[in-house]
């Protein structure tokens, strides 16, 4: 368990918040590049980490992301009027440029210099593989460009999704990173989702429901290793990679695309499950890429056309069919992997109450995982210490699944799988 200023310290990340301050310190995923298609386009609403904020796409192409609301008297630039280099407030005309700097001022004279002393607090807001990335904190601080590979493949290659979850994003990026589950909650899933099915690990994952647990740490979060009995005295190692603060990703299973995501806060108690599809070395098929976008693997379908909220959700009880739990096809009841995780993250709460869990030896990552950001947050709030993970060697990870002799540490045996290697397939079972 743990203590209730523990968890508050891990679950805020407003403003000024360590935890915020420490999320302030990455490129974060801000919107699906597709949110902001063409120059000139309308803008759209952007709520992390607390802040309400607008994003738009100038006749340039050029991409901003600032305070949502007008200097003049707040009213919502998402009514503003996108045209000729800026965004302008349609009240009384105040035009920002990508920067948030104030470029017009209708009402005042252009000698005054009024204009030079307005400007909405603004990110960057950059183009890397199919999503915009902003990094929230000081310019001094900033660090390299992302390098996931997820996001530097060819665009053929790849599928990203995002979706609304209503929670707080530490109990969701805590799911991310427990493999224990999957032999229950997705058991029924791994017999039937397109993106899992057929491949030789998911026997090792049905027959085995009691894995144990190694954890190592690296530079810039852990590797956690679950272990299942294979044939003969063998084990089948299944090697998730966190990297701090909230990447994870899911360890393969036969020549299907990797999967992984980033959980990031939009606030206290909701954020965004950033899900990701991508093969190293060939395109996605049409069936693989179709399958994503009928909500299949990591992905989820939509309750509406433009919104990012499931069509399965709490409203409508995630859709629970309870006939399909007890004849065994889903084994919670809820259709999909992403949605079965959802269900049962959001029915914890907003944010749950850490101070009342009971942790099994199952639960080490998750344990490993608060420890690195706590210690993380509190160096950077009481030293000024950059955390982990920033750097591009800290990205260049892969998920990876393997059989090895008893004898045979994960940590040295699968060392070179977990590295990103350009050209050459994923490790995988």
């Amino acid at each position: 368990m743990l203590r209730k200023e523990v968890n508050e310290l891990l679950t805020q990340t407003d403003v000024g918040t360590p935890m915020g301050e420490m999320f302030r310190q990455y490129w974060i995923p801000a919107l699906l590049a597709s949110e902001l298609p063409e120059d000139d386009c309308p803008p759209v609403r952007v709520k992390l980490l607390g802040e309400r904020l607008i994003a738009f796409r100038d006749s340039k192409g050029r991409y901003g992301l600032m305070d949502e609301f007008c200097a003049h008297r707040g009213v919502s630039l998402w009514f503003g009027r996108n045209e000729e280099d800026g965004l302008r407030c349609p009240y009384h005309g105040w035009k920002y440029d990508y920067t948030g700097q104030c470029i017009e001022v209708p009402s005042e004279p252009e000698e005054s210099g009024f204009c030079a002393k307005i400007k909405l607090k603004g990110y960057p807001l950059i183009k890397i593989g199919d999503v915009l990335w902003t990094h929230m904190g000081e310019k001094e601080s900033r660090p390299p460009e992302p390098t996931w590979e997820f996001a530097t493949v060819p665009p053929e290659q790849t599928f990203t999704s995002k979706r609304w979850q209503e929670s707080n994003w530490l109990q969701a990026m805590e799911g991310g990173i427990d493999s224990s589950h999957v032999s229950f909650l997705h058991s029924g899933s791994l017999k039937t989702d397109p993106l899992f099915r057929g491949a030789k690990g998911n026997k090792y994952n049905q027959a085995d429901k009691k894995p144990v647990f190694e954890v190592t740490e690296h530079d810039g979060g852990l590797y956690i290793g679950a272990r299942r009995m294979a044939e003969e005295g063998h084990y089948y190692w299944r090697i998730t990679p966190w990297v701090m603060p909230s990447f994870t990703m899911v360890p393969p299973r036969g020549d299907h695309p990797m999967h992984g995501h980033f959980w990031i806060p939009i606030d206290d108690e909701n954020c965004w499950a950033w899900s990701f599809d991508y093969h190293p070395v060939r395109a996605l098929t049409p069936e693989e890429r179709q399958a994503m976008i009928d909500g299949y693997g990591v992905h989820n379908q939509y309750e509406a056309p433009g919104s990012f909220r499931p069509r399965q959700n709490k409203d409508n009880d995630y859709l629970m069919d309870r006939e399909a739990q007890k004849r065994g096809e889903t084994y919670s009841g809820v259709w999909g992997i992403a949605m079965q995780d959802a269900s049962l993250q959001e029915s914890m709460g907003p944010i749950v109450d850490r101070t009342k869990e009971n942790l099994v030896s199952t639960d080490n990552g998750i344990i490993m995982a608060r420890h690195r950001l706590r210690k993380a947050a509190v160096a950077l709030r009481d030293k000024g210490t950059p955390p982990p993970g920033r750097s591009p060697e800290h990205q260049m990870v892969r998920s990876a699944a393997r059989v090895l002799p008893p004898d045979e540490p994960f940590a040295e045996a699968m060392k070179e799988d977990l590295k990103v290697r350009p050209g050459e397939k994923q490790t995988s079972v």
